[in-house]
């Protein structure tokens, strides 16, 4: 587990997010972190720190679908390593390996390519939020399954409320906020 994050890189978040009320649906409060991408240097201060953080601590990025791709891309270049992407089912062509996990009314189902994923032992996962933990705990799954190893997962934003943290068991964990 690689030690705590500079929580600048927390308040870079805060100073940037918006909130708005029953949206996607009634009853939730949706965080964006749209203007922080809109900002320019604050969000390459953010990729930056992460990337100062990371050096020589993991071999890959794997972003989840579709806001982890826009942390962990960034990301991969500045460290020069793979990026693997965490699909939703059915978006990836070729070979494939998938997940699926519960939701609140249902389920549903993350994939791979196993081929870029293969012997790479020191992934870590990014995504935007952590809600229940559903999909970080299926997307260790997936990545192991193609091979890999996760290290740790990283999320911009951790919802405490709903306890996402707990399903993730002994897997290293930071949220750069916590709200």
């Amino acid at each position: 587990m690689t030690p705590e994050l500079n929580p600048e890189l927390g308040d870079i978040i805060k100073s940037h997010l918006k909130s708005y009320a029953d949206f996607p649906h009634s009853g939730i409060l949706f965080r964006d972190f749209s203007p922080l991408l809109a900002s320019g240097e604050p969000f390459a201060k953010l990729i930056a720190g992460l990337a100062d953080h990371y050096r020589g601590e993991i071999n890959a990025v794997a972003g989840l679908e579709s806001r982890g791709f826009i942390l962990s891309a960034p990301l991969a270049v500045a460290l020069e390593i793979p990026m693997i992407m965490v699909r939703k089912a059915g978006k990836l062509p070729g070979d494939i390996l998938r997940e699926s996990y519960d939701l609140e009314y249902g389920s549903a189902s993350i994939e791979v390519q196993p081929d870029t994923v293969a012997g790479l032992d020191k992934i870590l996962v990014i995504d935007d939020l952590l809600a229940t933990g559903g999909t970080a705990e299926a997307s260790v799954k997936l990545l192991e399954k193609a091979g890999g190893k996760v290290v740790e997962i990283l999320v911009l934003m951790e919802l405490q409320a709903l306890h996402g943290k707990d399903v993730l068991g002994d897997i290293p964990y930071h949220a750069l906020l916590e709200l």
